[in-house]
Formats: C-alpha cells, structure tokens, sequence
C-alpha cells in the first residue's frame, strides 16, 4: 500500500517517461502499474480511499495523549478506580483528558482491564415491573444479613434500611437473633431521630419482615409495606446491592469476635459508604452528598470543565452529544406483590 508521497513520485516520473516518448500504457506494463489505477490518481485524486487505509481523523488521541490517560489510570491514585470514576474526580479538579470511553479503550488496547473482584461477573436479567422513587424518604427497602462470628455455625445479624432515592443507609442495628421485635425497634428509632416517615417499605418475605409487631407500628404510622414476590430476590436489589458492598469491601472481617466487634466495625463502615464512598448510580458522589443536594454544586463543577474542554476542541464530539454529570434517575423499584390496607 502506498503513500500519497510515494503516489506524487509516480505521477512525476511517469510525465518524464512521456515527455522522453513512451506511452501511457507500455509505462504502466513496465512499472506494473493498473492503467486504471493511474487514471483513478488523475480524476479523483491520490488520497486513498480503499477500505483499511491510513486516513487523517482530527478528533483522534495522539500517541502523546493516549500515553499520558494510560499512565493516570494506571498511578498508584487511580489504579483501583473505574473510568467513569477517574473522569469525575478530574474534573472537580477541573482537568479533561478524555471521555469514560476512550479511557476503557486504551486500557483494553493494553489488556489492563479485568474483573478484580473475588465475586463472579455481573449478568443481565429480566425486569420485572417498577414503580417511580423521585425523592428522598419516599421508599426505604430494609434486610437482614448474617455476619459471621469466630464460633462456627453461630452469626450474629445486622439489620439495614437503605433509602432507595439516594442511596444512603438510614439506619441498622446488628443483634443476636433474627426478630420483628428487633426490627420494630429499629425503625422506631429512627422515625425518632430522623422525624420522617417513609411512604413506603420494601422488604423480603422473611419472618421478622412480616412479622405482627412491625407490621402493627408501620401501619400505625400509615406505611405501605411492600414485599418481594416469592422466590425473586431480585425485588429487593438495592439492599441486596450494599449487602455485597459490604461483605466485598477490602478489609472486610473473615469473622467477628463479639457483638461489640461487630458494631463498631459497621459503625465505621456505615460512616465511610454514607460519607465517603462515591457511588456509581449517583454520578459519583456520595450518598449523604446526595441526600443534602451537595451533589449538585459538584455536578455543576464537572460539566463546566467538561463543556469548556469541549469548546476549546469540539472535533473530540463528533456527534455533539457530550455526557454531563448527574444521578441517574432514581425512578425505579420493584412494584409490591401485596400492600397493606
């Protein structure tokens, strides 16, 4: 395959062959080249436009800037994250290298990415029918989950409530037995701390999640309770979501040696995912972020630099759609198998 260079020497040296008195074709016979190639170089031009051949695009990485992503996404302070997260963190601090997606294609160019999690590779299902969550404290899904103790065969049990809308863990509890009498307790407390009631709560079909005395406080607080159709854990996703959050997080304990242990471990670790973990369906920011509308001001700090990024070079977006910042709509949870009256 030629170059466009090595095309013009070839014209050039064919117009002397001619000016000396050979024809068209018996140059072409002798270099070997089509005749018909030659008059395609004098009608349409020597650009080459056969499929597979080396073309100008303006909006192309140079080698220099696929280097430099690579390297970033590969420091010690990134190495760890995904895409989406490093674009996000850069540009709060208000540096543009690419796009999540030219981040994702550079690392496969150079096989550095793969699933680093001990748990098997997420798979699709199918969605089963929804209703909308557009605001905090209008649907909590709560669940419980056994946590191992250093005596086999015995787990103490920690009980969680998540608010769907913007993900933050509203309240817990971790105790000895599996009870509604515990979890009443439970949500008492934080409609006492917390002054607000949701609209509705979201559960398995456990025993303590039916239970008589959970059910007769949350309707007397005019709850809907909503419960997961038989054998579909999928309809409580979201909690089931932090339970693997938690139990894959490094630094997870293989077992707990008491229940004080338990406690403050998920003590700290409920202070770190409300205030410090930057989750993914919320545009990177933290729940409690989130929950007090700061969130906002950070998605606005992002798109900004994006948006001047894309003004300073607008041939990166060829299509013009530039992806900003922003939860993702929360309008979904699994639609309650049964209600209360």
């Amino acid at each position: 395959m030629t170059t466009q260079e090595e095309r013009q020497e070839i014209l050039q040296y064919i117009d002397e062959a001619k000016q000396a008195g050979l024809s068209e074709r018996s140059i072409c016979d002798l270099s070997g080249i089509n005749r018909k190639t030659l008059q395609n170089w004098k009608r349409l031009g020597l650009e080459d436009r056969r499929k597979g051949s080396a073309r100008f695009v303006p909006q192309r990485l140079s080698q220099e800037e696929k280097e430099r992503i690579y390297s970033v996404a590969t420091s010690p302070r990134f190495a760890d994250m995904s895409p989406e997260l490093i674009v996000a963190k850069l540009a709060e601090e208000r540096v543009y290298l690419a796009s999540s997606a030219s981040f994702y294609r550079i690392l496969r160019q150079h096989r550095a990415l793969e699933h680093r999690r001990e748990s098997r590779k997420p798979r699709k299902g199918g969605k089963p029918d929804r209703i909308k969550v557009t605001k905090s404290n209008q649907v909590w899904a709560w669940d419980i989950t056994w946590l191992k103790s250093d005596v086999t065969g015995l787990f103490y049990y920690a009980y969680t409530i998540i608010d769907l809308y913007d993900r933050s863990i509203v309240g817990w509890a971790i105790e000895n037995s599996e009870s509604d009498e515990h979890a009443r307790r439970l949500f008492q407390r934080v409609h006492r701390n917390l002054g607000v009631c949701p609209q509705i709560v979201h559960a398995d079909n456990g025993h303590p999640m039916r239970g008589v005395t959970l059910a007769v406080f949350l309707d007397s607080l005019m709850i809907t309770r909503s419960y997961s159709r038989p054998r579909c854990s999928n309809d409580n996703a979201f909690i089931e979501s932090w339970h693997k959050t938690l139990k894959y997080t490094v630094g997870y304990p293989s077992y707990f040696t008491s229940l004080e242990h338990a406690r403050c471990w998920f003590a700290d670790f409920i202070a770190w995912y409300n205030d410090e973990h930057l989750h993914s369906a919320l545009g990177y920011v933290t729940p409690n972020q989130k929950r007090s509308g700061e969130a906002d001001s950070l998605y606005a700090i992002r798109n900004s630099t994006i948006l001047a990024a894309k003004e300073k070079n607008p041939l990166r977006w060829r299509t013009n759609r530039v992806r900003t910042y922003g939860s993702r709509p929360v309008e979904t949870v699994y639609r309650p198998l049964s209600k209360s009256a």
